[in-house]
């Protein structure tokens, strides 16, 4: 018997199916958790957006106020200490709550485009201190309000964001004949240009050359940010002077305010390129790693009709065909792994809650310092077991990728034997923690409903033991592709 729409729906556009949950029952279904989720407030970070603005300040200034202390020969290191330890424990809040957002949103779909794009415009949350409280902030504020919008709008709110001007070393890049280059001295960095142009928009396989790097780098100096107001702005003094060139276009704001990138950046959504690279990855990310080229064609040519209307781009795959074919060609990453399974257990929202205010009293090891000793650590809690600590061994820690260019989207990544030791692993460990009171069977049925084979009903059915049974579910080809 061929899997229903709604099967093929809920594993391969959001995050499986769940108990009691009703799983879309057609592309406007899908389309409404798009819309759904663009109106609703992630629970990171935990004390909201402006409250994660008005905790970096406080902890931005308390260390402005140590570094001067030191300066005089009064050094207090322990204030500095205290203020990372702040920072990784509310990381490690954000991180867990990322994953329960994932489990509990009704809107999956959404859900899985977070992820996407986040992994798309891939920071690191462990490069700074700053960066622990940043990262949860860039998804909350630049991501999910924009990507149901104008691919324009998205790659402005990304680009320009304190977390990617910190990551990728912008606020520090200077233009090498600026007054302030002339005066004090500084040095062009290309590092945002190169992953804006091979990454953000154009791909890598575009055709751009040093020259356009180094183009788009002049363009983008000038860009400043205040880390205590986190206020990104244009500081003329640091602005390379003249006209500069990217693709063939001279960009020149004699007034030296700013636009320019501005205008560069729009230039880069409207490009053939992007909307090819983007779309690309799209497919690749939802249906298969062989890109369907009737597919491809048909949402290029949505993107170009709609100027980049993403809502549309998404609706122009989800139309084609090869959307909802039969075959799961792609592997679940170690991510989409444990939330569909969480999913699965039908986890309650407050008894997840409960678990996570458990450990948020202890010191854990999932976020490694990126300077001075901490004390000893005590040994973290369930949900951390469950969620951080797994996902971390599994090779995709929580806005951790290791590098801008995101965690891969292939199937030989996550198909190597360490890997799929670590979700054999996985899947005792939750099955003895969280399915005391669920049939094997039963859980076949909730995760693949339609999907499971006779062979896979079989093999479950003549398990040895419940804690078999229940494993072989979870450690099935068909669970672990969509």
């Amino acid at each position: 018997m061929a899997a229903s729409f709604s099967t093929i729906a809920a594993r391969r556009f959001c995050y499986g199916l769940k108990p009691r949950e009703t799983p879309p029952s057609d592309i406007n279904a899908l389309m409404l958790q798009l819309q759904k989720g663009s109106k609703s407030v992630p629970r990171f970070p935990r004390e909201g957006a402006l409250g994660r603005r008005e905790t970096l300040g406080r902890l931005v200034s308390v260390r402005t106020v140590e570094a001067r202390a030191a300066q005089d020969g009064r050094p207090n290191p322990g204030l500095r200490q205290e203020t990372q330890r702040e920072a990784e424990r509310l990381l490690r809040r954000d991180a867990l709550s990322r994953v329960a957002q994932a489990v509990y949103s009704e809107n999956g779909f959404f859900e899985r485009l977070a992820s996407f794009w986040v992994n798309h415009f891939a920071i690191n949350a462990t490069k700074t201190y700053e960066m622990r409280l940043l990262a949860p902030l860039f998804e909350a504020e630049a991501i999910r309000p924009n990507l149901a919008g104008n691919f324009g709008d998205l790659l402005k709110a990304a680009v320009l964001h304190p977390a990617m001007l910190i990551y990728l070393d912008q606020a520090s890049s200077v233009g090498p004949q600026s007054p302030v280059a002339e005066r004090s001295g500084g040095t062009l960095n290309q590092s945002l240009a190169q992953e804006l142009l091979e990454v953000h928009s154009l791909g890598d396989q575009a055709e751009f050359t040093a020259a356009d790097v180094n183009g788009a780098a002049l363009i983008l100096t000038g860009l400043s940010l205040d880390l205590r107001s986190l206020e990104v702005s244009n500081r003329p003094g640091r602005a390379e002077p003249g006209a500069h060139v990217l693709l063939g276009k001279s960009y020149s704001d004699r007034a030296r305010n700013g636009s320019d990138h501005l205008e560069m950046l729009a230039d880069l959504a409207n490009h053939p390129a992007t909307a090819r690279h983007i779309c690309n990855k799209l497919v690749r990310h939802f249906i298969s790693e062989e890109v369907n080229p009737d597919m491809l064609s048909g949402m290029i040519g949505r993107w170009q009709a709609t100027g980049g209307n993403l809502t549309e781009v998404y609706r122009a795959m989800l139309e084609h065909p090869a959307a909802f074919a039969p075959e799961a060609s792609k592997v679940m990453a170690p991510f989409e792994f444990v939330v569909s399974a969480l999913r699965a257990f039908d986890v309650k929202g407050g008894e997840f809650d409960a678990l996570v205010n458990a450990d948020d009293d202890r010191d854990g090891d999932d976020v490694p310092p990126p300077d001075g000793k901490v004390p000893p650590r005590r040994k973290p809690g369930v949900a951390r077991l469950l969620t951080l600590q797994s996902l971390r061994r599994m090779g995709q820690p929580v806005w951790e990728p290791p590098s801008p260019a995101g965690f891969p989207d292939d199937a030989a990544s996550w198909l190597m034997p360490g890997h799929l030791a670590e979700r054999v692993a996985w899947a005792r460990m939750a099955v003895r923690l969280l399915a005391s009171d669920v049939a094997p069977l039963a859980l076949l049925d909730t995760v693949l409903a339609d999907l499971a084979s006779a062979q896979t009903r079989e093999l479950v059915s003549a398990a040895p033991s419940k804690v078999h049974g229940l494993t072989m579910v979870l450690a099935s080809p068909q669970f672990n592709r969509r």
